[in-house]
């Protein structure tokens, strides 16, 4: 059984898990990264339960996945109904913070078990993206012409706050963290980096605009996979179409790759802080974000598929009882992460008490690879739901009426071979479809998902009514303090 210790849990947004200097980029520098990685175990095949933010998080706060969440899209947000990791530990007696970005519903009268929720990001309004829940693959958001209108030099909302969450983070370790305690604290710190906008500071910028940037895989229309998704949603979310040439892709690149850095400097703050207030040898710490971004690669930008780039996510922790200097190749996905969090400060019974389905990094950590099943399922954007099945050689996507897509990611680790159809490939693709129908049906999922979304239309004034709202870009970043 795993010591009690304290735990920070650092959660970023959209970080693609190849781009981090400990992950091999040739390009982007992320000391802070490196150090925590080099100081621990990183997980190699760490997934999101749902490549889109508030579904993510809604799977995140409650260790169980999209389809018993029933957080479609980010219009059906976490609501508190479902017990939390947060509150079962409030409940038990720790204290439990969160500084930054939840993406919860955010109604005044909703207890999400926290003892204190600083800076706290929820859907907007309320009520989020509505437009989301009209499912028509014709719809093309213009929304996505942004992507490149705001790759530049600056400040967006977004960075100056997480300069203020990273501010508040060094505050609260130094007043709050270094108190004596009854039992561990956990503390939950959100960051927006690097989604877009893609505005950079200019320090952050300019150490990758103007270099030969490594060009996004499979970009050239010839190399993009024409799957139906996948084509769909190339032409939907509209990032890359704006696009005019290479100086364009280099500009959005620069960006992400400077929000990144910024990134890295927040947590390299928080970090020191953490040393500061001499409460390094007493915390765990974990790193991870709700999802990935096709950053280009087969001209795809933003999230909502389930390539690496995309449902991928990084995973790194650190601390008492994990190893040093190690990877883990056992798949995991961010409800392990709700699991770790109980385990970490001395709750781990609460794990199966509360019948979650996540096993503790730090217990995957000690053992040997484990041929276990990520999931990662999707409920928007397109007409039918897809689903994901990582275990320890494949990746298996289901979709409801159109065709799979599989790789072997230890022969094809860039996932350039889609066996989807192949005839070679027949029986590892019934064998993980039959895995994937242990865990739930996929068009039943898919029906009670469109029925949920159907009852929300109806609820804000049917779908005349939605067509008619401008669809957001992101969320707007919140400008009060405590509640």
């Amino acid at each position: 059984m795993p010591s009690a210790k304290n735990l920070i849990v650092i959660m970023s947004d959209e970080h693609n898990p190849k781009v981090a200097g400990y992950a091999g980029h040739p390009v982007v520098s992320t000391p802070t990264l490196d150090q925590l990685a080099a100081s621990g175990t990183r997980f190699t095949a760490a997934y999101t339960p749902s490549p889109i933010c508030v579904p993510a998080r809604a799977a995140f706060a409650t260790g169980l996945p999209t389809h018993q969440t029933r957080a479609w899209d980010n219009a059906i947000a976490y609501d508190g109904t479902i017990p939390s990791w947060h509150r079962i530990l409030r409940d038990l007696g720790h204290h439990v913070t969160s500084i930054g970005k939840l993406h919860y519903r955010g109604h005044a009268e909703e207890d999400y078990g926290l003892s204190e929720s600083i800076l706290p990001m929820h859907i907007a309004g309320g009520i989020g993206d509505i437009t989301m829940l009209v499912r028509d693959p014709d719809d093309v958001r213009l929304t996505g012409k942004k992507l490149i209108e705001n790759a530049k030099p600056g400040e967006s909302d977004y960075t100056i706050y997480d300069r203020r969450i990273a501010a508040e983070a060094q505050t609260w370790l130094r007043e709050v963290g270094a108190k004596p305690h009854d039992k561990p604290w956990v503390l939950f710190i959100s960051l927006v980096s690097p989604h877009f906008p893609l505005t950079a500071p200019p320090e952050h910028f300019y150490k990758y605009a103007g270099r030969a940037l490594p060009r996004p895989k499979l970009y050239d229309d010839e190399e993009r996979p024409m799957h139906p998704y996948v084509a769909m949603y190339r032409r939907k979310s509209h990032y890359d179409a704006p696009m005019q040439g290479e100086g364009d892709v280099n500009r959005a690149l620069a960006g992400y790759f400077g929000l990144v850095s910024f990134l890295d400097e927040q947590i390299g703050k928080i970090m020191a802080a953490l040393g500061e207030a001499g409460l390094t040898d007493s915390t765990r710490v974990i790193y991870t974000s709700d999802h990935g971004d096709n950053l280009g690669t087969r001209g795809l930008w933003g999230k909502a598929t389930m390539y690496e780039e995309s449902a991928g996510i990084p995973m790194l922790i650190t601390g008492a009882d994990v190893p040093a200097h190690a990877t883990c190749p056992t798949p995991v996905t961010l409800c392990d992460v709700s699991a770790t969090i109980l385990d970490a400060v001395g709750e781990g019974d609460a794990i199966a008490e509360n019948h979650l389905p996540g096993a503790s990094l730090l217990r995957l950590a000690n053992a040997p690879a484990e041929d276990r099943a990520a999931l990662s399922e999707f409920h928007t954007y397109g007409p039918d739901a897809f689903y994901m099945l990582r275990t320890l050689r494949h990746k298996y996507v289901h979709y409801v009426n159109a065709p799979p897509q599989l790789f072997d990611l230890e022969a094809d680790p860039e996932e350039l071979n889609d066996l989807g159809t192949s005839n070679a490939a027949a029986g590892i693709r019934n064998a993980l479809e039959a895995r994937l129908r242990s865990i739930l049906d996929p068009e039943a999922v898919d029906a009670l998902a469109k029925a949920d979304q159907a009852a929300m239309i109806e609820q804000h004034g049917g779908e005349a009514v939605i067509r008619a709202r401008p669809p957001a870009a992101f969320t707007p970043a919140p400008g009060g303090g405590k509640h």
